[in-house]
């Protein structure tokens, strides 16, 4: 790309290009400045447009107002932000894509729905404590209709085996990479463009005359597993920075000193899990089990099965026919003055690997571990039965989450939510459809280029059956009470707008009351419900930074997560933290108009509050949110507060948002968990208190 008036293009942590701006800051260096903003609608929430509204900040220039091409794609549709559609165009040129769009889309559309059996992975188990998986090479049919697709796999299959494990008995596993050759999916950046005949270019396949390139296809076979969940030490967690080349394997010790939970294994290296994941090592599924989960007799064997779903693009051929590989497929928004580069969404979901399956069952009861294994893409996922309904909610029952069972079933009714990391637990009931045929489905306003998830053929016959839903699930769950949440201590993470910086993690520390004007850069202030003002200040934004937030061992901790989006149609962030599992204490929406953005003395952006953010009502937690948790969505202009005893084994751990896109670019940041004895021994004041540090 061309430079800027201001700078040159350059290169972002992923090899991608980048506009770059003078930074006037003292030293004059250059800052580099990518955007990957969250984009997408999700369910029933109201879309508003216009922009950012950004302040001159104690007497400087005011910034442009945010474009609502760039809010649009944040999430809000276009068709309630008709500036956005009308810049699309006019930086198009042409609002009439290539002929070879509208033939790749037809052969899309030509792809049969519900042709091909839903893949079950296989089981893999220790023996004597010990488990070898191979990280290998593969090549598998996405669709029956489609050539081969090469990839990057756990064990030949393009979600990988589910590994089954006892509550109590530790696991030491090599993850062995034998991979080799050439990065296996191409990546490109289309500008976008707008035609009103078209879906929008994240659902459509191919390159639209882009090129491939060339910094990701030099890529090498470099990875990190990191078991998803896992309450085990920060040797073991799947450090992002310590991925293995080919020949070499990481060792990772599993203590399993956690009830019974649907875990998962995916990529983590550091800079380029949005890519890795692509490639087919996005997945599998990891079971520990224990008494109370069999003494509830719920289904199991044959019955039990993972629904893994994630989606993806095609790639196509100059005719504009499927080539079978797979395309990562970056839209470029907003390409000057900084680039604006959506996170990845595909318009074909697949299921356990392959595009829009269907599964066989008899008419009876089943247990499905559903995973959001997506880049970005949020599911609202529901069962219709053949007139296109909503199945009973006494026929779709919720029974666990991410960490474990829930303390009692929890009818499903309005579909179940899910972001990328969160896993549902669910019992459906087909008793009631002998003979039907039902589809699962995504009820997302951006589902993809259809809403079918897959399809249940249900059998004709009776089911002997006689299961019933247990009145009683998880007896043993004891989260944290009241007054134990009370005493706990208070960690805050801010998740900052787009624009005109990048979206940032900020973890924040309270502070005293500020003596000069507002806004200050990294100065953030909340009004209580009892119109107390509390005042926070930024202590770090970067991945880079020092370590803020050190937590004793056995502490308990309530962490609130701040998002101070506007745009009501936005993808939530999915805010997730290694090393423990927690539960939802409050769900809370703020007026977080007072967030503004202003340039500095010197040059550069500072962002901070002008008056207090105020309350304005609050949400419901779900169930779900309510159990054992590791991944909870943050919505836009919500405070999420989160309680969790970190009662597992010391170390250096992250947090982050669980968009792998915005993981890549920084969102995510270290925690320490240490012995409180050590702590006490640390020099300059090391101890556990909020913003303490090393």
């Amino acid at each position: 790309m061309s430079g800027t008036e201001n700078g040159t293009t350059g290169r972002g942590t992923d090899g991608g290009p980048v506009a770059e701006t003078a930074d006037r800051r003292p030293g004059g260096a250059l800052r580099r400045r990518r955007f990957l903003a969250g984009a997408g609608a999700l369910g029933g929430a109201v879309a508003v447009g216009g922009g950012m509204a950004l302040t001159e900040g104690r007497g400087h220039a005011a910034v442009p107002p945010r474009p609502d091409l760039m809010t649009a794609a944040l999430g809000t549709p276009l068709a309630d932000l008709p500036g956005a559609t009308e810049a699309a165009r006019s930086k198009a040129g042409t609002v009439r894509a290539d002929p070879a769009v509208s033939r790749a889309l037809r052969a899309a559309r030509q792809l049969t729905p519900f042709r091909d059996p839903l893949p079950i992975p296989r089981v893999l188990r220790g023996r004597k404590g010990q488990l070898t998986v191979s990280l290998r090479e593969a090549r598998l049919r996405l669709h029956s209709a489609l050539p081969p697709t090469r990839l990057w796999t756990y064990e030949g299959t393009h979600v990988g085996p589910t590994i089954e494990a006892r509550s109590g008995r530790r696991l030491r596993i090599a993850w062995e990479n034998d991979l080799d050759g050439e990065f296996p999916v191409p990546a490109v950046r289309v500008p976008f463009a707008y035609d009103p005949a078209l879906p929008l270019m994240w659902d459509r396949p191919g390159r639209e005359g882009a090129t491939a390139r060339a910094d990701v296809a030099r890529l090498p076979p470099w990875a990190a597993v990191h078991l998803h969940g896992a309450i085990t030490g920060g040797g073991n967690d799947g450090w992002a920075e310590n991925a293995v080349l080919p020949g070499a394997a990481q060792l990772a010790e599993y203590p399993h000193q956690q009830p019974a939970a649907g875990l998962w294994y995916h990529d983590h290296a550091m800079h380029i899990t949005h890519l890795n994941v692509m490639t087919g090592l996005g997945s599998g599924s990891y079971l520990i089990r224990d008494e109370e989960e069999a003494e509830l007799r719920l289904p199991s064997g044959d019955r039990e099965i993972p629904l893994v779903v994630f989606d993806r693009n095609l790639d196509v051929d100059d005719e504009g026919a499927l080539t079978g590989g797979l395309l990562y497929k970056g839209i470029v928004v907003i390409a000057e003055p900084y680039q604006l580069v959506r996170p990845f969404t595909g318009p074909f979901n697949l299921v356990n690997g392959v595009i829009w399956p269907h599964l066989e069952v008899a008419a009876g009861w089943y247990r499905f571990r559903v995973l959001n294994a997506s880049n970005s893409r949020p599911y609202l996922l529901k069962v219709l039965d053949e007139d296109g309904t909503e199945v009973p909610s006494d026929a779709l029952v919720m029974i666990g989450t991410d960490a474990g069972l829930l303390p009692r079933p929890a009818p499903v009714a309005g579909g179940v939510p899910l972001t990328p990391g969160e896993r549902a637990d669910l019992l459906v009931d087909f008793s009631r459809f002998r003979g039907q045929r039902l589809r699962l489905v995504n009820d997302s306003p951006e589902p993809g280029i259809r809403p079918d998830l897959m399809q249940f053929r249900v059998g004709s016959r009776a089911d002997a059956g006689g299961f019933a839903p247990p009145a009683v699930l998880a007896a043993s769950f004891r989260p944290p009470g009241p007054a134990e949440t009370a005493r706990a201590t208070e960690r805050l993470v801010v998740v900052t707008p787009v624009y005109p910086k990048d979206p940032e993690l900020w973890e924040m520390v309270e502070t005293g009351p500020p003596s000069g004007p507002l806004p200050i850069d990294g100065i953030i202030q909340i009004e209580e419900a009892d119109g107390t003002v509390r005042t926070f200040q930024r202590v770090s934004a970067t991945f880079h930074d020092p370590v803020r937030f050190t937590v004793p061992s056995g502490a308990t901790e309530r962490w609130t997560f701040l998002s101070l989006e506007r745009s009501p149609g936005a993808y939530p962030h999915p805010m997730h933290l290694h090393a423990v599992a927690f539960q939802g204490v409050s769900r809370e929406v703020y007026d977080v108009s007072s967030f503004a953005f202003f340039e500095q003395e010197g040059g550069g952006y500072g962002a901070g509050t002008t008056r207090p953010l105020r309350r304005t009502g609050g949400r419901s937690l779900t169930a779900a949110e309510q159990g054992p948790k590791d991944v909870i969505r943050l919505a836009p202009a919500e405070r999420l507060t989160v309680v969790a005893r970190f009662d597992g084994p010391p170390g250096r751990f992250m947090h982050h948002c669980h968009t792998y896109e915005h993981e890549d670019m920084m969102m995510m940041r270290p925690f320490l968990v240490q012995p409180k004895a050590v702590l006490d021994l640390a020099p300059h004041g090391g101890g556990s208190g909020p913003g303490a540090h090393h």
